[in-house]
């Protein structure tokens, strides 16, 4: 029996790790968000590890409110870093192998190939800030980890872009959106699926590691693809960043090198255009 301990099981990903928790075989669950664990208090966090022992943790848990990450650093923080701590503390008390979700958001955008694992790293908002130092403790603390960055995540659970340019369309004509941001949209359910096939073969290649769909896009060309699936008539016009200003900074281009994981795990990567109407398909 392996016993799965998921944080944050209320979000996009911990939602998708629920639904597909049969893949697992032998498999026991234990799904808590902040109201049955607060990851940022450290006491509760490790008499939790202590009672239920698990053997594996996935912390889907996470403040990622990008822009409102800018006015909140506080709160943030004491999720994205001091919550991770709390996490590979207790991990490490229970040799237990975690699982932490990262992201693009490390890197300041300004590459114009794809971003390997090795590439510096230079966050330009706090979110990205506070999840790299995150990846930082976790390192300091506890060598049985796996770190996946991952991008522009969506789900048929949570609020997402998905979501929301689905429920814009509904009362606009015409949308202006961002064209000159370019990375790789990533299904939940697909990151939830390699998760839990690494726990299922009880790999040991521990260390950090990148991973969204296959293909590239803007959030224009991401746009046009939700709409075109769903038969949506609303008008796309592409703008620029700059017509757009936002509180927090993000990267113009977060598209990953995959190459690292594909070989070390011999895995076959989905599309993100596939697995968008596969999630279209639940909405």
């Amino acid at each position: 029996m392996k016993k799965v301990i998921v944080t944050g099981a209320k979000g996009q990903l911990g939602n998708e790790v629920q639904t597909i928790k049969d893949q697992l075989a032998n498999g026991q669950f234990v799904f808590v968000d902040v109201d049955e664990l607060d990851i940022t208090d450290q006491q509760a966090v490790l008499n939790f590890f202590e009672k239920e022992k698990p053997d594996f943790c996935i912390n889907c848990a996470a403040y990622t409110a990008v822009d409102k990450a800018e006015e909140n650093r506080e709160l943030c923080d004491a999720i994205n870093v001091m919550g991770t701590r709390h996490l590979a503390q207790a991990c490490k008390s229970q040799e237990t192998v975690l699982f932490h979700i990262s992201t693009d958001f490390v890197f300041d955008g300004t590459e114009h190939q794809p971003i390997s694992e090795e590439h510096p790293t230079r966050p330009v908002c706090h979110y990205g800030e506070s999840k790299l130092n995150g990846e930082k403790v976790l390192q300091d603390i506890w060598s049985k980890h796996f770190i996946i960055r991952t991008s522009w995540l969506y789900s048929s659970y949570g609020n997402n872009f998905v979501k929301t340019m689905i429920r814009l369309s509904e009362t606009n004509s015409e949308l202006k959106i961002i064209a000159d941001q370019v990375g790789t949209p990533t299904y939940a359910r697909d990151l939830a699926d390699l998760i839990l096939q690494l726990i299922e073969k009880d790999v040991q290649a521990f260390g950090l590691y990148h991973y969204s769909n296959e293909g590239v896009a803007s959030w224009y060309d991401f746009t046009k693809a939700i709409f075109e699936y769903k038969g949506i008539k609303t008008r796309v016009v592409p703008i620029s960043t700059s017509e757009y200003p936002t509180p927090a900074k993000r990267p113009h281009f977060s598209v990953m090198d995959k190459g690292k994981i594909k070989t070390t795990f011999g895995l076959e990567i989905p599309h993100w255009r596939e697995s968008l109407q596969n999630c279209l398909k639940l909405l």
